[in-house]
């Protein structure tokens, strides 16, 4: 690999992804990863511009915030790029109504959207809201519908909580694909569309940024696919054999959030 200077050479801003980077959920909220809050925190001190890029679907964007706040994270909604809000964007905009699979503690999210004689579905990160009878529900509607239009809010396959792995949005998602044989629309990363609209909150062309994740396929696969350089920490998901991934591989692995800090700080913008 190339000397950090010259990975990291011209970067002037940093996408952060939220969990297994900044915190791993769980039992009263979770636990910030160490040296995670000091590391946001010496960021946002530096001349980098900094915007936090989640697939997070258990907790509406204000919910998420908030726990970040109480672990002692510099955060507020308006630096959070979410795939939510952005749903609900592409809902309006196409005069869609959905039936919802998602958590209860997202579904605030969709308060201002019409649900009434669904005509698409989306799915998000449920939960316990899984079930065989929630999951034949949404079938059924995309079933009776003559151009069915299935969103998913991301398509992790899994992710990492306090106590272990958890199955994430992705596995049901395709489900769904399979027995409707359909392709779902993804809002949220890996899409493109997501991070380019992070890129343009953000005020950064996609060569002057740096995409920090856990995920080799979601966060680091697919910010390369925009242009965007991408780091891969050794917290939350990561597995050692990501770094022999048949198909992605990242700009540089580090240990944590704490590292990547360092190095951003020592070698970007040069």
């Amino acid at each position: 690999m190339a000397a950090w200077g010259e990975r990291l050479a011209g970067v002037r801003g940093v996408l952060l992804d939220i969990s297994g980077v900044l915190y791993d959920g769980g039992e009263g909220g979770g636990a910030a990863i160490a040296g995670s809050v000091e590391a946001v925190a010496r960021l946002k001190r530096s001349r980098l511009k900094v915007r936090f890029c989640t697939n997070e679907s258990q907790k509406s964007r204000g919910d998420l915030v908030r726990l970040l706040q109480r672990l002692g994270f510099d955060i507020s909604e308006g630096e959070v790029t979410a795939p939510a809000p952005a749903t609900c964007l592409i809902l309006k905009e196409r005069g869609l109504r959905p039936h919802l699979l998602v958590h209860d503690g997202v579904r605030s999210e969709f308060d201002q959207i019409d649900t009434s004689n669904p005509n698409c579905v989306v799915v998000a990160d449920a939960g316990e809201g899984f079930s065989y009878q929630n999951m034949n529900k949404a079938f059924r509607v995309l079933m009776e519908l003559e151009n069915p239009v299935l969103f998913s809010l991301g398509k992790g396959r899994y992710y990492k909580e306090t106590s272990g792995l958890m199955l994430d949005v992705g596995p049901y998602m395709k489900a769904l694909e399979y027995a409707c044989g359909i392709e779902a629309e993804v809002v949220g990363k890996p899409s493109p569309e997501f991070f380019k609209s992070a890129l343009r909150e953000m005020g950064v062309d996609a060569s002057q940024a740096v995409m920090i994740g856990d995920d080799i396929v979601g966060d680091v696969g697919g910010a390369q696919r925009c242009g965007v350089r991408a780091l891969q920490v050794r917290t939350g998901k990561f597995r050692p054999s990501d770094e022999h991934h048949p198909e992605v591989k990242a700009d540089g692995y580090v240990d944590n959030l704490a590292e990547a800090v360092d190095l951003l700080l020592q070698h970007a913008d040069k």
